[in-house]
């Protein structure tokens, strides 16, 4: 290589520049095409692959793709990594895993993690009604465990003692002391013994975004006040015999592994005190908590986590171990609530580009002598661009392009003059901010001067429908191009959705190390669609989005990748149509397709219109109400 040649971009450049290898979780690669892959163990398929089919089958973007594969080895190494933990340390209890439905509610979601996790009796834990219904209709496997949390009223306790009859471990966490007169109530009516468990609260407050779940000011849990006065109820009843579960919840989403300790060394304090009480205790569930990697930066940092699977499986059974050893107490089974870790990984939000918008500098006109002294003066900046005067040279930019906006505005500057003041004002702005890159100290007033320069590249999405959690909480998704991954990708850009609401966007990133305010993109091509992806989704983003600027539900697709690399669509749920949308705000379509064809008669009857135009109006009308919420492509 000549030694002027710049460096030759590789597809291991995009590897590690998106970060696949540090947040995928062994789920994605990229091919030798440079394309992004989903793998399994025997096998991988390129995404835009997938894409290529769906396009096929009239699913137009955005859409949401959803891996079979990798929700059954989530599932897969959650049972099996807890199992080995058990084994290798020498534990007498099992594990039994449930999915929190809240986490993702979909029916096709719900439906494949009870299909997937019966070989393991992977059960479901419920916080209303209709979650027990869904649980209900959807587990197969007798001794299933369900588990009830929530407010719970005389309908709910009824449906989880039909529960218990039907042969599923279903307990009432009982999560405020109103709840126990209720259950040994209906219990007595429909002659059925309750598996009663409850939830206590730890004085352990985790850290991370969610750690107003933990500590003494959670929502829900009894206190040792609490605990005793149950204690003592259920043996006034003849009923601690039905005390067979200790539930906590540590914290959603706890980085910290120490964090995850310390809340399981208390609660085997509590579990012990329970025992000691008489309590026949069976089970004990740790909650959810376990975390995934967002960033793949493998710290305490509130979106990332500084363990792995085997060390948080490890970390339980071993803590659990030796306490209940110490205390010569039967070791119980392991219950937990992974509804994050279990779900994130198997969806991916893809979407196309529709357009961008740049701001960087077209070719400045050489000078010439009738040249406007502004345009002259700023001109004169150009040789003192250094990082000694970088400071200077960003004011008397700043200076001069508001001069020359002032002046316009007087009527002493011409159109013409003032596009060129602009246009040289981005020009040294581009160069400024180069230098500033480059700087071990960069001044305060450049700091963010990158982000102002950046691209913007519009997604065919909506941010609140389909990412919420990136606009209310500023959660990071590792996001990224499906495709052109042997290509440098040259450009800088923050991204839009087609929202007319200005929070439509995202402008922080993952970076290598820290939070990244740009995300390297490749130009668009002409006639060429440019398809990105968001990952790690599937966790609480379909059932949390809204209903803004009207953009419904997107399309899904289920696919299952084979053994020998073909994949098969296993399922495809076109998205909300303009119809569907406008009944979930209490419109009528029917109603309002009748109006409008009232509006065009009249059209008709005072000659706006003919009637051919009256037929084509209205057709266009009937077809858009059947039509996809977001932007298409015309044919």
């Amino acid at each position: 290589m000549n030694a002027i040649d710049p460096p030759v971009w590789t597809i291991e450049n995009s590897k590690d520049l998106y970060g696949f290898e540090r947040w995928g979780n062994d789920y994605f690669g990229v091919s030798a095409k440079g394309n992004v892959t989903a793998r399994t163990l025997h096998a991988e398929v390129e995404l835009i692959a997938i894409v290529k089919g769906m396009l096929e089958r009239d699913l137009q973007m955005p859409v949401l793709l959803r891996i079979e594969n990798i929700l059954d080895a989530q599932i897969h190494r959650l049972n099996t990594t807890f199992r080995k933990a058990i084994e290798t340390l020498g534990y007498k209890g099992e594990y039994r895993g449930v999915y929190p439905i809240k986490v993702n509610q979909q029916a096709q979601v719900v439906e494949e993690i009870a299909a997937f996790g019966a070989r393991y009796k992977h059960g479901f834990e419920v916080g209303s009604k209709p979650e027990i219904i869904v649980a209900l209709s959807t587990l197969e496997e007798p001794g299933s465990i369900i588990i009830c949390n929530g407010y719970k009223d005389q309908e709910f306790i009824d449906l989880g003692l039909s529960a218990i009859k039907l042969g599923f471990v279903c307990v009432f966490v009982v999560e405020t002391p109103t709840e126990i007169p209720i259950i040994i109530e209906r219990s007595r009516f429909m002659n059925v013994e309750p598996i009663i468990g409850v939830r206590v609260k730890t004085t352990v407050s985790i850290s991370g975004h969610w750690n107003s779940t933990s500590g003494d000011r959670s929502v829900f849990g009894l206190t040792a006040i609490q605990l005793v006065d149950l204690i003592d109820t259920l043996k006034a009843e003849n009923m601690l015999h039905c005390l067979q579960l200790l539930h906590c919840h540590l914290g959603s989403q706890i980085p910290n592994i120490q964090d995850i300790r310390s809340g399981i060394t208390e609660v085997c304090q509590l579990y012990a005190g329970l025992v000691k009480e008489g309590a026949p205790l069976k089970f004990i569930d740790l909650g959810g908590g376990l975390a995934v990697d967002y960033t793949g930066w493998g710290s305490n940092d509130g979106q990332s986590r500084n363990y792995s699977l085997n060390e948080y499986c490890e970390d339980i059974v071993d803590t659990l171990k030796n306490t209940f050893d110490d205390y010569d107490i039967p070791h119980p089974t392991i219950v937990t609530e992974s509804g994050r870790a279990t779900i994130a990984y198997s969806s991916i939000l893809i979407f196309n580009i529709l357009d961008t918008t740049t701001f960087e500098a077209a070719k400045l006109p050489p000078p010439h002598a009738d040249e406007h002294d502004l345009i002259t003066n700023m001109r004169d900046i150009y040789p003192n661009l250094s990082e000694a005067r970088l400071q200077e040279c960003y004011n008397d930019a700043h200076f001069y392009r508001n001069e020359a906006r002032e002046l316009f505005k007087r009527g002493h500057l011409d159109l013409r003059t003032r596009s060129v003041a602009e246009n040289m004002f981005l020009d040294l702005l581009q160069k400024i901010a180069d230098i500033a890159e480059g700087m071990a100290r960069v001044p305060a007033d450049l700091e963010g001067l990158k982000l102002s320069l950046a691209d913007i590249y519009y997604g065919n999405f909506s941010l609140f429908q389909s990412l919420p959690d990136t606009w209310a909480i500023d959660q990071l998704f590792p996001i990224a191009p499906i495709h052109r991954l042997h290509e440098e990708p040259m450009r800088k850009a923050v991204i839009a959705d087609i929202t007319c609401d200005s929070d439509g966007k995202i402008d922080k990133f993952v970076g290598e190390t820290e939070v990244a305010t740009v995300l390297p993109l490749h130009a668009l091509r002409e006639g060429e669609e440019y398809y990105v992806g968001v990952f790690l989704v599937g966790a609480y983003q379909e059932t949390l989005g809204d209903l803004h600027n009207l953009f419904g539900d997107t399309n899904v697709v289920s696919v299952r990748i084979n053994r020998d690399g073909t994949y098969d669509f296993v399922k495809e749920m076109h998205g909300d149509t303009i119809s569907d949308v406008l009944s979930y705000v209490e419109y009528h379509p029917k109603e309002m397709q009748l109006r409008h064809r009232n509006t065009a008669e009249r059209a008709v009857r005072e000659g706006r219109i003919t009637i051919k135009d009256r037929q084509q109006i209205i057709k266009l009308f009937s077809d858009s109400m059947n039509g996809y919420t977001y932007y298409e492509k015309e044919d």
